[in-house]
């Protein structure tokens, strides 16, 4: 018996760890690449970026728990819509779940046989899987997706900010270009590995995006500090 390894059952930690990490440290170095080329202290640099990684993780958090609890509320919804039919129009939805069946290429005796046993076995799952298309796998974890992004924001926004403490103010902005684009990259290469897509588009897709929000980041720092 051939066994596959499916991917989809993690799509939702994985994304919303991709999305945070990414924002970590995308969010922090170009901060920290924006105030740096403002001519601001060393320390005030630093300030700037452990404050941006707080308000970030706590608002990367708070973001996906708002967002995906709508998506769990609008999910609930169906599924009350699906059973208060269930209770009062059976032989529809036992019709509807039918249609489904012949549409996708059973012919009517057996759609009818499959709809009525799956009606019998789990009517509303039945329902919730092929009308409206929740599943266990894919359903609306919010407290999952919070506690994701958040852990994984400072994952990835700490990276550029260990790299201000260590290196000299002299080679700052350089150093944390450099690293955090790295960085990049392999979180992209990892994330597209795991997603079973290509590694190369998923490491080149982060690093233009990346180079380019750092870049316009710094511009409009060093473009304050001349004005000021």
């Amino acid at each position: 018996m051939t066994v596959h390894f499916h991917r989809s059952h993690r799509s939702g930690w994985l994304r919303a760890g991709v999305l945070g990490a990414n924002d970590g440290v995308l969010s922090v170095a170009s901060l920290l690449l924006g105030v740096a080329a403002a001519h601001m202290s060393p320390h005030g640099i630093m300030v700037t970026g452990l404050a941006g990684l707080v308000a970030g993780a706590l608002s990367m958090g708070a973001g996906e728990y708002v967002s995906v609890s709508s998506q769990a509320d609008t999910e609930h919804a169906d599924l009350e819509m699906e059973r208060h039919a269930l209770q009062h129009h059976y032989d529809a939805e036992c019709a509807e779940l039918r249609d489904i069946y012949i549409h996708r290429g059973l012919d009517v005796e057996l759609a009818t046989q499959v709809a009525h046993q799956l009606m019998i076995h789990d009517a509303l799952g039945a329902h919730a899987r092929d009308d409206i298309g929740i599943t266990g796998t894919l359903a609306a974890r919010p407290l999952q997706a919070a506690v994701a992004s958040s852990i994984s924001f400072v994952f990835g926004g700490i990276v550029p900010i260990v790299m201000g403490v260590v290196v000299s103010p002299a080679y700052f902005i350089p150093v944390v270009t450099a690293v955090s684009l790295l960085f990049l990259v392999v979180l992209g290469a990892l994330a597209a590995w795991a997603g079973g897509a290509s590694i190369w588009r998923g490491a080149g897709r982060v690093l233009v995006w990346g180079a380019l929000t750092m870049g316009m980041t710094g511009w409009l720092g060093a473009l304050f500090h001349l004005a000021t």
